[in-house]
């Protein structure tokens, strides 16, 4: 498993009973979690000192119950800064987590000593894209949702990023790729967080176990003659890390040589001393 466990700002305070308790700065936070099964006691006072919690509704979706709690705020790792909005389907606009991705691709980065182009797919409020062009490399941010592009801006802004060479590009992933081929343009990393379903401008569905392999392949072929990496994130809990593994060797190993490695991302819990699995990332490099 590979732990965020360098977080500051954030903490991962204790996990129970389909939930986890969050500090983001100085706010505590209540939000579900399906990977919390198990019913360990909660004794921890701020599960009833919470500044705001996320309660699921039985016909889908749900709400915040908010109490004193602004409508953002900034927190930092590192070097890095973003800004924290509580919306919808419980999100903030971060995921922790993936700061263990954020280190390992700025430090690919920086060893690389020649000029490196990202492209970030599915790249959300823009964490990823930010922590890239911070390392020093170009990037094309990519994300169908204009107000994500926009909140990905302003994270750019706050962490002194926002002149740095970032072409900010509303659209869907797989048609802004196909075109990037047909222009002959050449990326040297690619990092990629698709969603586990979702629809499409014109309506056509996305499931990653049905999509993943083509999209991946497609990737493949806006990679330069030397790339440095792929990063690979899902959310879907059917999908092993191994099978991420095994598409990364086949795709990209077979063309470029190199090797894959997935594992489980994982938030320290500060409770119980054990890990939060979150999800799954391969990290492929040449």
């Amino acid at each position: 498993m590979w732990l965020a466990d360098k977080w500051t700002d954030y903490a991962l305070l204790d996990c129970s009973r389909g939930e986890r308790l969050e500090r983001w700065g100085d706010q505590i936070l209540v939000r579900p979690d399906p990977q919390a099964i198990w019913d360990t006691p909660r004794t921890d006072p701020r599960w009833k000192r919470y500044a705001a919690r996320y309660h699921r509704s039985d016909r889908g979706g749900g709400s915040w119950e908010k109490r004193k709690l602004p409508e953002s705020w900034a927190i930092r790792y590192g070097e890095l800064k973003f800004l924290v909005r509580p919306m919808n389907f419980k999100h903030t606009g971060i995921f922790p987590e993936q700061a263990a991705n954020w280190d390992w691709a700025m430090e690919k980065i920086r060893a690389a000593g020649r000029p490196v182009q990202v492209l970030n797919l599915f790249a959300y409020t823009g964490a990823a894209t930010v922590a890239a062009a911070k390392a020093g490399a170009s990037v094309c941010h990519v994300d169908a949702a204009r107000g994500m592009v926009a909140w990905a801006k302003e994270n750019a802004a706050a962490c002194g990023v926002l002149e740095r060479p970032i072409r900010w590009i509303v659209d869907d992933c797989a048609k802004f790729v196909e075109r990037e081929i047909r222009r002959g343009r050449r990326y040297d990393a690619i990092i990629m967080d698709p969603p586990s379903y979702g629809r499409g401008p014109s309506g056509e569905v996305w499931k990653l176990e049905d999509n993943l392999w083509p999209f991946v392949e497609l990737c493949a072929r806006v990679l330069s003659d030397n790339p440095l990496f792929v990063l690979i994130n899902t959310y879907t809990t059917g999908l092993s890390p191994a099978s991420l593994t095994y598409i990364a060797q086949s795709v990209f190993t077979r063309r470029f040589g190199g090797r894959a490695e997935s594992q489980e991302l994982g938030l320290p819990v500060e409770a119980s001393g054990l890990a939060l699995p979150c999800g799954a990332s391969c990290r492929w490099e040449k």
